[in-house]
């Protein structure tokens, strides 16, 4: 029987730097692994930069640590990962790829501290703020601490918008569409002087602008076809209400159709991301307003349901579910079953965690919750969300119906807000407004109602 190890990770080992033996390796393979996408590099401001600096990327999927370093060739850099990955693919190599491990959505100052130690001995520090994959493939809205965080390092900034990851290879189906093409931006956004002169609030703007992406839009705009037969497979997942008769967690896929079991209404994806209704088309959408072909607006639109159920003391998420905690990058432990509560304090998690005796509840407090970790299939056993403490991570999977992970952080990132009071963003490209009042859902759907121009994540009807 394998030894459990219970050992907490070592935040503070300090990160080594990345080995030059390996590193042409590493390139060959990240070479390899883009054939045939295409890839194209386009470099602003970048001309004779040279480290140290901070990189901010867009997170996509896996694709995204293979442009990095193919963008930031011919320097090395150190990457900013969670121990998923240092457990999987075993610390030792993890950390020849000058990774630091954190877990997410919590502060981690031994990070911060690694992080400081690599810009100090004159490297490249790349973190992925998001800190998950795109569910619809928009950009998620990021922490004020990001700016606060280019504003300490006192270093150039650079930020890389990248197209066509998600496309290829969305979290909701991760098999590989070959026919996507990947495209990348790199920019040097502020020079050390820049940086310096700038407040924070014109950081944090400049790094949301350069950060926005709405992978749909960008494939409607190019005519990119996606013809894979099983296209939609899985878009279930982050769209879990129906836009017709308003039934949760009743979507169904089939290949390239999305339906409801509710109502039988039914969409078939085209071949360029657009959704189109196959059935049920005399049947009106609950908001007539909002352009559902265009799969993030349907997505926003259920995080705008999500803000109402809060509001009007309607929201709850009470099930039993099974836990597996990650102390370390060795392994993951088995905690058995479980009680999971959601309300607007913020989670109460009920188990035996792994040495003790009795059962006990860890509380996560609202407040302290920016936004939560989903996965939608991880490594095969279905949805789960994390909730982490400095020196353990717990992965928590359903046992019941009622649980879908997408509509979970859409009430985290609104309780978050209510208890912050913290106005909501719009994340659409090319829509900058932000309304202080907008922390309630009704602004967010007038919002929609009212900004529907050719760039906005909310969509448009095409011409």
């Amino acid at each position: 029987m394998k030894k459990v190890v219970t050992k907490p990770f070592d935040r503070d080992r300090t990160p080594p730097k990345q080995s030059l033996l390996l590193t042409p390796l590493f390139w060959l393979y990240e070479l390899f692994m883009i054939r045939g996408s295409r890839l194209r590099i386009t470099k602003v401001r970048m001309k004779g930069l040279k480290p140290p600096y901070l990189v901010l990327g867009t997170h996509h999927a896996f694709m995204d640590f293979i442009v990095t370093p193919l963008a930031l060739f011919p320097h090395r850099a150190n990457y900013v990962s969670e121990l998923e990955g240092f457990e999987l693919y075993g610390e030792c190599f993890y950390r020849k790829l000058d990774c630091l491990g954190t877990r997410k959505f919590i502060n981690d100052f031994a990070l911060i501290r690694n992080i400081q130690k690599v810009i100090k001995r004159g490297g490249i520090l790349v973190q992925y703020p998001e800190a998950r994959y795109a569910n619809v493939g928009t950009s998620s809205e990021l922490s004020p601490a990001v700016g606060k965080l280019a504003k300490m390092l006192d270093v150039p900034l650079v930020i890389i918008n990248m197209r066509g990851n998600y496309l290829q290879s969305p979290i909701w189906n991760l098999k590989k569409r070959k026919e996507v093409r990947l495209d990348a931006t790199i920019t040097q956004v502020f020079t050390r002087e820049e940086l310096r002169k700038a407040s924070l609030k014109e950081v944090n703007a400049a790094i949301a602008e350069f950060m926005r992406y709405d992978e749909y839009q960008w494939q409607w705009d190019t005519k990119m076809a996606v013809t894979s037969p099983d296209r939609a497979e899985g878009l279930e997942k982050p769209l879990y209400q129906c836009p017709v008769c308003g039934a949760e967690f009743a979507m169904q896929t089939d290949g390239a159709s999305l339906s409801c079991t509710a109502c039988n209404a039914s969409w078939q994806m085209g071949i360029y991301g657009r959704l189109e209704r196959t059935k049920g088309s005399e049947m009106p959408y609950r908001d007539k307003d909002v352009f559902f072909s265009h799969i993030p607006a349907w997505y926003e639109w259920e995080r705008a349901q999500v803000m109402r159920e809060i509001d009007r003391g309607a929201y709850t998420l009470d099930v039993s579910v099974h836990i597996e905690s990650l102390p370390n990058a060795v392994n993951f432990i088995d905690c058995g079953s479980g009680r999971l509560r959601h309300t607007e304090e913020g989670f109460y998690l009920s188990f035996t965690d792994y040495g003790h005796a009795e059962e006990e509840t860890l509380f996560f407090p609202s407040d302290s919750l920016f936004s939560i970790h989903t996965e939608y299939d991880y490594r095969g056993k279905g949805q789960c969300v994390t909730l982490s403490t400095l020196d353990n991570t717990y992965f928590i999977y359903p046992l019941e119906k009622g649980f879908n992970a997408t509509k979970i952080q859409f009430a985290v990132e609104y309780l978050y807000k209510k208890a912050r009071q913290t106005p909501f963003r719009c994340l659409s490209v090319g829509c900058d407004r932000l309304r202080s009042d907008a922390v309630r859902p009704r602004d967010v759907e007038q919002h929609i109602i009212d900004f529907l121009g050719p760039q906005c994540l909310h969509g448009r009807k095409p011409i």
